[in-house]
């Protein structure tokens, strides 16, 4: 009988991918009211274009600092955020003092992190492996294609929270791979094109 219990459990553990957190334990309130203002965006955007996923959404908050939690998976219709994990922002929105303010250009070869509203799109295999391309909805993000702005995998950024902050990237949201791992298991998963709000 232990044993019909014990697998019982390990079989209804190995679909749980995230767990639902509340959010005022993750965020700062500051930090919340900004995450519900985007969140807003995105569903005004989703309700009125099918073409975007009305129930799941990715945020990242570039004024948290790199080494703590700001990429954000978000279920628009419980209102959770489902999973959390760490994001490099590009070496060019470095403003000379670690740390100090970040900047933001939408220019090639800048290597610095555009803000605004992505789509996810189609995946690809790149020098990272599995990567998903980032079409840039907004003027300031709408060279994202050209400059290769992508969603991927990178060995060098930690799984856990730091103290200090982590490598930067080329302008690409990089993530950890088992971070990464559970993102990519979302976008395939899903019908229809899953937002990405980078904002500062």
């Amino acid at each position: 009988m232990k044993m019909f219990f014990l697998v019982l459990f390990v079989s209804l553990t190995s679909f749980t991918t995230y767990n639902v957190m509340e959010n005022e334990e993750i965020l700062s309130e500051l930090e919340l009211v900004r995450l519900t203002d985007h969140v807003n965006e995105i569903k005004a955007l989703t309700a009125s274009d099918h073409k975007y996923n009305s129930k799941i959404a990715f945020l990242v908050d570039m004024k948290i600092k790199s080494g703590k939690n700001r990429f954000f998976v978000y279920d628009l219709q419980n209102n959770k955020i489902l999973d959390q994990g760490l994001v490099a922002h590009g070496s060019g929105s470095e403003t000379g003092i670690r740390g100090d303010e970040l900047k933001f250009s939408n220019m090639p070869n800048s290597n610095c992190t555009s803000l605004g509203r992505y789509s996810v799109e189609k995946s690809y295999k790149g020098i990272f492996g599995k990567a998903f391309r980032l079409n840039g909805l907004d003027e300031s993000n709408n060279n994202a294609l050209k400059r290769a702005i992508v969603l991927h995998q990178y060995s060098a950024v930690p799984y856990g929270e730091q103290d200090y902050y982590i490598t930067n990237s080329h302008g690409c949201p990089m993530l950890n791979e088992i971070f990464f791992k559970r993102l990519e298991k979302i976008i395939d998963s899903s019908n229809s094109k899953i937002m990405l709000y980078v904002y500062y």
